[in-house]
């Protein structure tokens, strides 16, 4: 019967050993929250405006064929870019099945180095060689 009474002791001390390794991992998972928080509250200050690349905003004399299209006058790429989705929408230029593409007219198809039809990708690749 004694060793009856011995097994109950040792079970009882196994659990009170145990209950302090709870308790330090409960304080370790506690410790990185508060990390955690600070790492959110220092994007705050990091809120500027971006400035804009100064060679987008460099005006830049277009080509006699694409001044046909957006006009004669030195434009910024950002601009001569904008300018074209004003004629390709007034003119109904831009497909009607996949509307990535532009269908040129004439006066586009001397931009677009004589190609029917450009993806709006490829669109300004072209016109950037009409810009100097």
């Amino acid at each position: 019967m004694a060793k009856k009474k011995a097994a109950p002791k040792k079970k009882a001390a196994a659990k009170k050993k145990a209950a302090p390794k709870k308790k330090a991992a409960a304080k370790k998972k506690a410790a990185p929250k508060k990390k955690a928080a600070k790492k959110k509250a220092a994007p705050k200050k990091a809120k500027a405006k971006r400035k804009p690349n100064p060679s987008f905003m460099k005006p830049l004399q277009p080509s006699g064929a694409l001044a046909a299209v957006v006009g004669g006058k030195p434009l910024p790429r950002t601009q001569v870019v904008k300018k074209l989705w004003e004629y390709i929408r007034k003119h109904g230029l831009q497909d009607s099945q996949n509307k990535r593409m532009i269908n040129a007219d004439d006066k586009l198809r001397a931009v677009f180095d004589g190609r029917k039809q450009v993806s709006m990708f490829d669109m300004t690749k072209l016109v950037n060689k009409h810009l100097g």
